[in-house]
């Protein structure tokens, strides 16, 4: 079934305390509201928002769980945290260890699930898609580990090993470093200035017991959602969500709130890597608003006239032109303000000055001349076909909910495509010109460094 939706029906209204008895579920929820086929639940014992979307045609689900923290949440000392915990959180909980031959891998490989867990800025998220009759188990996994995870010091040395093997594999990627030293460079206070992954030293040195202390902090039911999609029963799904989740208490303690505004940028900032490479890579990145923001569906429209497919406006200035090898546009959509960043690698005996100058020239064209309605049109339609393909299978709407979850809320998720059918011509061209001004600007180059002389 399509979960996509063409025209949205009428939310649930709500009664004064918050929550409505329309459509009740299960007595241990209150019922919160219904927008685009998705149905939100509130477990009274702790806060754990519940989020079902029915979808019959497999026998199959997927059951998601959702925390609110990311690299958002870090410090110096802990950087990475969230990443590494993601991986220890798989290593065992009193009821599923490997000790007792219960490893959560082994027991989802058995129900032939797909399964695994993501770390982003905003968000770590865990899913399972399995057979419906096996709904339980994934459930019994996620409740499991919420408060469970045994978090072993045996555990953590070799995955931190994994961990730093994939962040030298990001060094050894010209894009990944220029997007991870980008936000570095244009975030100086907000904690979107550290990478998800982490740096290096905090990656090898952080302590068990600190990682303990983080988990302690962010992984509760009250700072949690948990999403199920497919084919169920709504009744016993809230039943079985109620079984396992429901004797975990809400965190004693308020959720530490993130509080650090990022101050205005007043001037370009400008960084050079200089590293042993065959091609020099070039970014440019604005900074621009949170997901929020009224102005996300425009930017994400822009992005795809600047950047998606080979008509678009800079893959013709510059790759059809032997300015560049390609190009990557990142409209970002985070929790708090992000960028607006355009990524090329440049083509062997071109000076990478020469794709920035092209690049500024046909931003400011967009700003000067604006963009056609039929660009308008088109973009409109690539994100919409995108967000079809992106809503095209339960563990790909879980994902997609999880985000907009993390950015802003989940009726972001719902709203989105109507958001992008609304954006006009000059929508585009308004936030081209209040977005793309130098002040706001980050720019980074990655140069081949000189071989040594003989």
């Amino acid at each position: 079934m399509e979960t996509r939706v063409e025209s949205r029906p009428a939310e649930v209204p709500l009664s004064e305390n918050g929550v409505s008895d329309a459509l009740p579920g299960h007595p241990d929820f209150d019922f919160v509201r219904e927008k685009a086929g998705i149905r939100e639940f509130r477990l009274r014992s702790n806060g754990l928002q519940t989020l079902l979307l029915s979808n019959d045609v497999a026998p199959v689900a997927t059951f998601a769980v959702v925390y609110r923290v990311g690299s958002r949440n870090e410090a110096v000392g802990h950087t990475g945290a969230t990443h590494l915990l993601e991986h220890l959180m798989f290593k065992g909980t009193p009821e599923f260890d490997r000790e007792k031959g219960t490893a959560i891998a082994a027991v989802l490989e058995a129900l032939g699930a797909r399964f695994n867990a993501t770390t982003w800025f905003d968000r770590t998220n865990y899913y399972e898609t399995v057979p419906s009759d096996s709904i339980e188990t994934a459930v019994r996994i996620e409740a499991s580990r919420m408060r469970g995870a045994l978090l072993r010091d045996s555990d953590r040395v070799p995955e931190m090993t994994v961990v730093r093997n994939e962040y030298e594999r990001g060094e050894n990627s010209p894009f990944q470093v220029l997007y991870k030293d980008t936000f570095a460079t244009a975030f100086r206070e907000h904690p979107y200035h550290h990478p998800t992954i982490g740096w290096r030293t905090d990656i090898e040195s952080v302590s068990t017991h600190r990682l303990k202390e983080f988990y302690d902090v962010f992984y509760h039911p009250n700072n949690a959602t948990a999403i199920l999609i497919g084919d169920f029963e709504e009744r016993e799904a809230l039943a079985t969500v109620a079984r396992h989740f429901g004797l975990i208490p809400a965190s004693a303690r308020p959720i530490p709130p993130v509080y650090t505004v990022e101050p205005p940028q007043e001037g370009e900032r400008r960084f050079v890597v200089r590293r042993t490479a065959q091609i020099a890579w070039l970014a440019l990145s604005w900074r621009t608003v949170e997901a929020r923001h009224p102005d996300t569906a425009a930017l994400a429209v822009l992005g795809n006239i600047l950047g998606v497919g080979l008509t678009a406006r800079l893959h013709l200035a510059l790759v059809e032109e032997s300015l560049a090898l390609s190009v990557t546009v990142v409209p970002w959509q985070l929790r708090d303000p992000a960028l607006f960043s355009i990524f090329a690698p440049v083509r062997p005996g071109v000076l990478p000055g020469d794709v920035e100058a092209r690049i500024r020239r046909e931003v400011a064209r967009v700003v000067s001349e604006g963009i056609t309605e039929e660009e308008a049109q088109k973009a409109r339609t690539q994100i919409e076909a995108e967000v079809i393909f992106d809503r095209d299978s339960t563990d790909q709407v879980a994902a997609s909910l999880s985000q907009a979850i993390a950015v802003a809320d989940w009726d972001w998720y719902a709203d989105y495509p109507d958001l992008v059918a609304s954006v006009t011509a000059a929508d585009v061209r308004r936030v081209a010109a209040s977005y793309f001004r130098d002040d706001g600007l980050t720019t980074g180059l990655y140069l081949p460094k000189e071989p040594p002389a003989a």
